[in-house]
């Protein structure tokens, strides 16, 4: 029965652009970044390079730059400090891999600078992160009691409102990672053009590409939107 509630409802429907959109996002962001790997950088510099360069440039001598192994896992780590690039990104001298090492070594500027969004983001990840595991279990508790004479609909409201309340926090973390990785994108490609690290067609295919991987995260937040609204309208119904 909780199933038929739950998934069997017409507010489904809701998800499903968002998941389309997400699913393209993340093909687009692959095929671009494959695209512009062909295109090299003339003066041979390395994504380990480059964001080598951008952090010494900006007195970040204390910040290391190491090799991780996977694909396109690539994340500056403020807790220790280190920017780590994947496989795809690391050694090659690609456009693109040059445009994401770049993106990294932004985010490492932004945290030495005092960016207000990204010290948001990380004041709420640890609730974020309570809130993302605690929302869909008690919203569906909440469900469960909405449908028991014994205990009325009250507890029910109560439950559900928690649940999306909890949920509502990965929203507000979505909301506030867009400035934060626009922020870095265009931090990356103003450096990599003042510095002449790449020109003409290279700077364009490292600016092609953050533009792909950028709507990764319009697609997780139009989600997460569209996840809260559907609870919303759940909710409401079962009232």
């Amino acid at each position: 029965m909780l199933f038929g509630l739950f998934w069997g409802d017409w507010t489904v429907l809701i998800l499903i652009p968002t998941m389309i959109f997400a699913f393209w996002a993340q093909f687009n962001v692959q095929s671009t970044f494959k695209k512009y790997s062909k295109v090299h950088n003339s003066r041979h510099l390395t994504g380990a390079d480059i964001a080598r360069r951008i952090l010494d440039e900006n007195g970040l001598y204390h910040i290391r730059v190491e090799h991780i192994p996977g694909h396109l896992n690539d994340h500056y780590d403020p807790r220790t400090q280190v920017i780590r690039l994947s496989d795809a990104v690391y050694g090659s001298t690609g456009a693109s891999a040059i445009g994401v090492a770049a993106h990294e070594a932004g985010h490492a500027c932004q945290h030495a600078t005092g960016y207000v969004p990204i010290k948001i983001r990380q004041a709420i990840i640890p609730i974020t992160n309570i809130g993302s595991g605690l929302a869909m279990p008690i919203f569906l508790l909440g469900l469960i009691f909405a449908g028991g004479s014994y205990l009325g609909n009250g507890v029910g409201d109560i439950f559900m409102t928690i649940g999306i309340l909890l949920f509502s926090l990965s929203t507000v973390f979505q909301l506030v990672t867009l400035p934060t990785e626009f922020n870095a994108s265009s931090r990356a490609i103003r450096t990599l053009e003042s510095t002449g690290a790449l020109y003409g067609e290279e700077l364009d295919a490292a600016s092609r590409t953050l533009r792909a991987a950028a709507l990764t995260y319009v697609a997780a937040l139009a989600s997460s939107l569209a996840s809260l609204l559907r609870l919303i309208l759940i909710a409401n119904r079962r009232r």
